[in-house]
C-alpha cells in the first residue's frame, strides 16, 4: 500500500465524487485549516453536535451496545463548547466515496490536539461511504471550543491491491450514514 499525494486526491475527487464537497486548495487564512493538503485532505466539523453530558440527572453508563441517547445534548451552532473532561459525536461537511482499492486513516489537526482537544475517527474501509462521525474529546479540565465548518482532522489516503470482501460487499452496517451515527450492534 502508498500513500496517496495531492493530485491523486484532486483527480478522484472531481472524477469519482470520492470526496463532496471538494476544496481544491487549503484554505488557512483566519480559521483551523481545512482542504486538499500535500499527501491528505482536512476534513470539516459539520455545524452540528450530540454532546455529552451527565446532566440528566440520572447515572448513565457509557455502553457501545445499548447508548443512552438522554445522555447526549443535540446542539447546532457555529461554535460547539465540550464540557471539561467529556466528549461531543459530530460529522463532517464532507461526504465520502471511498474506492474499492483504498482505505484511510484519519488523524486529528496539531492546533486542537495541542490544546489537549483529541479527535477520533475510525479508517474508512474500501468503498465505505458516508458522512464521518467524528469523536471529539476534551481531555482537560475546561470547557473546550469547536469550529464549526473549520477543520477538525486529515483523511490519509493509502491505495492497495482490492480485498476480497470490501466494506459495500459485506453490507456493513455504517454504509451510506448521513449524520450523526451512533453506534450500532
Amino acid at each position: 500500500m502508498s500513500i496517496q499525494p495531492d493530485h491523486w486526491i484532486r483527480r478522484m475527487a472531481l472524477t469519482h465524487r470520492m470526496i463532496e464537497p471538494f476544496v481544491e486548495n487549503q484554505v488557512r487564512e483566519g480559521v483551523v485549516s481545512y482542504g486538499l493538503s500535500s499527501y491528505g485532505y482536512d476534513i470539516r466539523v459539520a455545524d452540528e453536535f450530540r454532546i455529552f453530558t451527565p446532566a440528566t440527572g440520572q447515572l448513565t453508563v457509557v455502553d457501545p451496545k445499548q447508548i443512552d441517547e438522554r445522555a447526549m445534548v443535540h446542539y447546532r451552532g457555529d461554535v460547539c463548547i465540550i464540557p471539561p473532561n467529556s466528549f461531543a459525536l459530530a460529522r463532517t461537511v464532507e461526504y465520502f466515496r471511498i474506492p474499492r482499492d483504498v482505505l484511510t486513516i484519519c488523524l486529528g489537526k496539531s492546533t486542537y490536539a495541542r490544546c489537549g482537544i483529541i479527535v477520533n475517527v475510525t479508517p474508512f474501509e474500501p468503498e465505505w461511504e458516508g458522512h464521518v462521525t467524528i469523536e471529539i474529546s476534551n481531555t482537560t479540565p475546561l470547557p473546550a471550543k469547536i469550529y464549526a465548518n473549520e477543520g477538525i482532522a486529515q483523511v490519509l489516503f493509502f491505495q492497495g491491491e482490492p480485498p476480497e470482501v470490501s466494506y459495500a460487499d459485506r453490507k456493513g452496517k455504517y454504509q451510506a450514514q448521513r449524520g450523526i451515527t451512533l453506534p450500532k450492534l
